[in-house]
């Protein structure tokens, strides 16, 4: 170990004198500090790229990570002090522990929703109604402004974008459109709620305003989805496509697990509001409470007799023959498990989330956030900087954004803190790739929502980008009075 230590520290010298404390040692302008940053921009660069190469988006960080750690821990043990690395390297993966308790047991409850056919049959009642181009168009918007911020913006943008494709087939103008308003509504919805996406989930857990403040931000929100919504209708094509003839059932347990979600999302505010405990630990309470469920749905057998879940196709004749040709009648209501939807979270993002908090948590340790700190709401102020962040985060993802300026902690007052929750954001809707709900749809509305076919809509985005922000400080001034910059 100590042969492996000397070859590090020979390979990576340190421009800092031994005799300066750890914590002020500013490393930016080592060789040790350029090569961590080279390796942070060399695996985000992968991580962009990831729809070109294939490469999964946690590998890169993942590496980048333990690559940046080594190089750091080599050179304070030069310094003979190892201590500030344990500390710092502990304080990042207890940041990441929260958060990823927290997403795993929302991502399982969407699961099991997903599993007992909740979104189906939500979306199967609205292809079946018969609903015009631009009733849909303005009806899918408004469910997804709605909808994320209790499931987070990327399941709710899936599930509208599914049934923009299922009714626009022979439109495909309309599919377009309605892909892009999907995904500006999930990210305007989830910017006003601490469960809507990953960066005011990080907000909230950091303690920074309580959960009831996110609320302000409604009315911005809302204003950021409207006028580019109002925008695009006009290219709507006034057509009102034949229905689906489906009929949407929702399997045996569904809808009281919508109930315990619900439920879940109340314990958890109400235990971090009246005991500061971590919200995690109400999350984690709410699985316990749904795998018992899981026991009692399996215990009564009840799965095998009344819980068959299938959109049951009618035809004009009746049922009967439809019935027989139904391919999920086969299908005798799975037995629920829950750990089969723990392991259907997204381990990719889980995992990347892990590899950014400690890639960012290395460049602060490093000194790259206090510098990043001070030349941007030291130089450019609070309120350029906040806004600024917004689009930077519909370039390289709004999560390494937020999570840098969570870092940095800049002195604000509670209406600045709301900005850059608001741009974070809204921001990433500027692009396609600025969001993990606009990455998703690109996925699964492929031909119809890409990344040119946003971009020709930016400027309709960006106009509802500047007007949120102007509704802010408008509704929201009382905030900007409360102290700090």
């Amino acid at each position: 170990m100590r042969l492996l230590i000397a070859l590090l520290t020979a390979l990576f010298p340190v421009m800092a004198s031994a005799a300066e404390t750890p914590q002020t040692v500013d490393l930016t302008g080592s060789t040790v500090g350029i090569l961590a940053l080279c390796v942070f921009v060399i695996a985000y660069v992968l991580v962009v790229a990831e729809e070109w190469l294939h490469l999964r988006k946690s590998i890169p960080v993942l590496l980048g990570a333990v690559i940046i750690w080594t190089m750091i821990g080599a050179t304070y043990a030069s310094m003979g002090d190892t201590e500030i690395v344990h500390r710092t390297v502990q304080h990042s993966l207890i940041e990441f522990a929260e958060l990823f308790l927290f997403l795993l047991v929302a991502m399982t409850y969407i699961n099991t929703l997903d599993e007992r056919g909740v979104f189906d049959a939500l979306r199967g009642w609205l292809v079946s109604r018969g609903f015009s181009l631009r009733t849909l168009f303005w009806l899918t918007g408004l469910i997804a402004f709605f909808l994320s911020p209790i499931a987070d913006n990327m399941t709710t943008a899936l599930v509208m974008a599914s049934v923009a494709i299922a009714v626009g087939a022979g439109h495909p103008r309309f599919v377009t459109v309605a892909c892009i308003n999907i995904v500006v509504a999930a990210n305007s919805g989830g910017a006003w709620s601490p469960f809507g996406d990953i960066t005011t989930l990080m907000v909230w857990q950091k303690g920074v305003f309580p959960a009831h403040e996110f609320l302000v931000l409604f009315v911005p929100a809302l204003v950021s989805w409207i006028i580019p919504a109002a925008i695009m209708a006009t290219q709507v094509p006034k057509a009102t496509p034949e229905p689906l003839a489906v009929r949407p059932v929702v399997r045996f347990g569904g809808l009281v697990i919508i109930g315990m979600f619900i439920g879940t999302i109340a314990l958890t505010v109400t235990l971090h509001a009246a005991f500061h405990l971590p919200p995690a630990l109400g999350m984690m309470g709410g699985l316990g409470a749904l795998m018992l469920m899981n026991y009692t749905l399996n215990r009564i057998g009840a799965l095998h007799k009344d819980g068959e879940v299938h959109h049951q196709l009618i035809d004009q004749g009746g049922l009967s023959g439809a019935e027989s040709s139904d391919p999920y009648q086969e299908n005798k209501g799975p037995r629920l498990n829950t750990f089969n939807q723990v392991a259907r979270s997204e381990w990719d993002t889980l995992l990347f989330f892990y590899g950014i908090i400690m890639c960012v948590g290395g460049l602060g340790t490093l000194g790259y956030l206090s510098v990043g700190s001070e030349m941007l709401y030291g130089e450019l102020g609070p309120t350029v900087t906040n806004i600024l962040m917004g689009v930077i985060s519909a370039v390289i993802d709004n999560i390494p954004v937020m999570f840098a300026v969570l870092s940095m902690y800049p002195d604000m007052n509670d209406g600045q803190w709301l900005l850059v929750t608001l741009t974070a954001g809204i921001g990433g809707s500027l692009l396609a790739i600025g969001s993990a709900a606009g990455v998703a749809v690109m996925g699964t509305a492929r031909g119809y929502y890409t990344f040119f076919g946003h971009l020709r809509w930016s400027w309709a985005i960006g106009l509802g980008y500047g007007a949120g922000i102007w509704t802010h400080f408008l509704l929201n001034g009382k905030y900007f009075a409360m102290g700090g910059a």
